[in-house]
């Protein structure tokens, strides 16, 4: 199986996790998302400093640039495995 259906087979079973990860676990799985499919972040951050969720995301995501979309991936399948146990 190549790693664009392995992935792909990950974010189903993300959505069909037993308990809902941390947040912090979840930013993780966010930047991993974000990088696998778009690549590095290259817009601008958010304009409003009062909208933490927004900022967060854009951190996350913004600290994989330079990271492969296919080593996003594995990492990304790794997470979720880890978290299904």
């Amino acid at each position: 199986m190549d790693i664009q259906a392995l992935f792909q087979e990950a974010v189903v079973a993300s959505k069909d996790l037993k308990e809902r990860p941390s947040n912090d676990t979840l930013l993780q799985l966010y930047s991993l998302y974000k990088q696998a499919t778009e690549g590095d972040n290259l817009s601008d951050p958010p304009s409003n400093p009062f909208d933490f969720v927004a900022k967060a995301k854009f951190d996350a995501w913004a600290e994989r640039i330079g990271m492969s979309k296919e080593n996003a991936m594995e990492s990304y399948i790794a997470l979720v495995n880890k978290l299904k146990g």
